[in-house]
C-alpha cells in the first residue's frame, strides 16, 4: 500500500461513485453501449483502487465477499437465463421480454439478466485476480510482513 493522503482520499471518494456508475452501465447496457462486462470492470476497478491505496486486507474488509463464489454465481445465472429459451424449444439465448416497461429502466428480459450474470462474473474474476497478485509478497513488496515472535522454550 502507498502512504499517500491524496490517493487514499480519492480512493474513498471514488468507491461509491464507481460502484454507482457500474450499476448504471448494467442497467442501460441492453439498450445502449455498456452492459455487464463494462459495469463489472468499473466495479472491479473501484475495489482495485482500494487495494492500491490501502492494501488487500482493507479491501477485503470493506467489501467482504468471496469473489470466487460471486464469479460462480454469475456464471450460473448467465447460463440459466440463456437456457430458458432452449427449454422452451427455441435457440439458446433467444430473448424473452416482460410486456410492461419499468419507469427509468425500460423493459426487462433475459438479455438484462444475462448481463447481470456477466457483471457478477467479471467482478469476481477480476477482483480475485487482483487480490491474489496483491497478496503475493514478491509482487507486492510494500505490504508489511507480520511481526516476528520469539520462540518460547517448553517448560521442563
Amino acid at each position: 500500500m502507498y502512504e499517500s493522503m491524496i490517493l487514499r482520499t480519492i480512493a474513498r471518494l471514488m468507491l461509491p461513485l464507481l460502484l454507482l456508475l457500474s450499476l448504471f452501465m448494467v442497467v442501460r447496457g441492453h439498450h445502449l453501449p455498456g452492459g455487464g462486462f463494462v459495469g463489472g470492470l468499473l466495479a472491479a476497478a473501484a475495489i482495485i483502487l482500494q487495494i492500491v491505496a490501502f492494501g488487500p486486507d482493507y479491501a477485503r474488509e470493506i467489501v467482504p465477499i468471496n469473489y470466487l463464489r460471486l464469479a460462480a454465481i454469475g456464471i450460473g445465472s448467465a447460463t440459466c437465463w440463456g437456457l430458458l429459451a432452449l427449454l422452451q424449444g427455441e435457440p439458446f439465448m433467444a430473448a424473452r421480454w416482460l410486456d410492461t416497461a419499468i419507469p427509468g429502466i425500460g423493459k426487462l428480459g433475459t438479455p438484462v439478466m444475462f448481463d447481470v450474470g456477466v457483471y457478477l462474473t467479471v467482478i469476481g474474476v477480476t477482483t480475485q485476480l487482483a487480490l491474489v497478485l496483491a497478496e503475493e509478497p514478491t509482487l507486492y513488496p510494500l505490504r508489511r510482513p507480520p511481526p516476528r515472535t520469539e520462540p518460547v522454550a517448553p517448560e521442563a
